[in-house]
């Protein structure tokens, strides 16, 4: 998993509340659990005006030209901006993988789905909770170059004009983005004791060892 520390990036705006993981990612591409390829397929009945299929040649697809990943301001988009309860509806982890895939790091939102925000921490997605005046507030400076600067080990957020923004963020979630740690990284930090309670084991019931 990718570490997250601080990001300058442009911010792309999603005017929408309610986005449920069926929008994110429709169904027809959870067949899939090798968690890569899923950016291009990421808001997929919004941003073509066909019906997407699991390996599609996207680059063919007929676009949307007014969905806001498909203008060229937002191409390079790292942080998504979006209204309340974002990742609402079934609790698919192909939705931050999609997300993640595509090239966002942070998600801004007044409030997310409970299950959706604890999924973001574990694929390197930072999903920030703000009041809805601050997120409204945020939406109405945007502009095409509008480029927010996110200091994760500060738990802040800087705006072109400078002002700083605080959010929280859990001290355990916080440790594992800020070293890149999923469920298995966080694991393997114990491996020298692992190994030795194994060591241990085998000598105390060597039968559960033999070939």
């Amino acid at each position: 998993m990718r570490a997250f520390t601080t990001l300058t990036s442009i911010v792309a705006p999603l005017d929408r509340a309610n986005v449920d993981t069926d929008a994110i990612i429709p169904k027809q591409f959870l067949k899939s659990i090798r968690r890569t390829g899923f950016g291009v397929y990421l808001f997929d009945e919004w941003r073509y005006l066909d019906q997407g299929q699991p390996d599609m040649d996207c680059s063919r697809r007929p676009i949307n030209k007014e969905f806001v990943l498909n203008k060229p301001q937002y191409k390079n988009a790292q942080i998504l901006l979006t209204r309340e309860n974002f990742g609402c509806g079934s609790s698919r982890e192909h939705a931050p993988w999609a997300l993640e895939d595509y090239g966002f790091r942070a998600i801004i939102a007044p409030s997310f789905a409970d299950i959706f925000y604890n999924n973001c921490f574990k694929n390197g997605l930072l999903p920030i909770a703000l009041d809805a005046d601050t997120v409204d507030a945020l939406f109405k400076e945007l502009t095409d170059d509008y480029a927010l600067t996110i200091d994760l080990s500060a738990q802040t957020i800087t705006t072109p004009s400078g002002k700083v923004i605080a959010f929280a963020v859990d001290e355990n979630r916080k440790f594992r983005l800020l070293n890149g740690l999923d469920d298995i990284g966080l694991t393997l930090q114990q491996a020298d004791k692992i190994h030795e309670y194994e060591a241990q084991r085998a000598k105390r019931a060597p039968w559960l060892f033999a070939q």
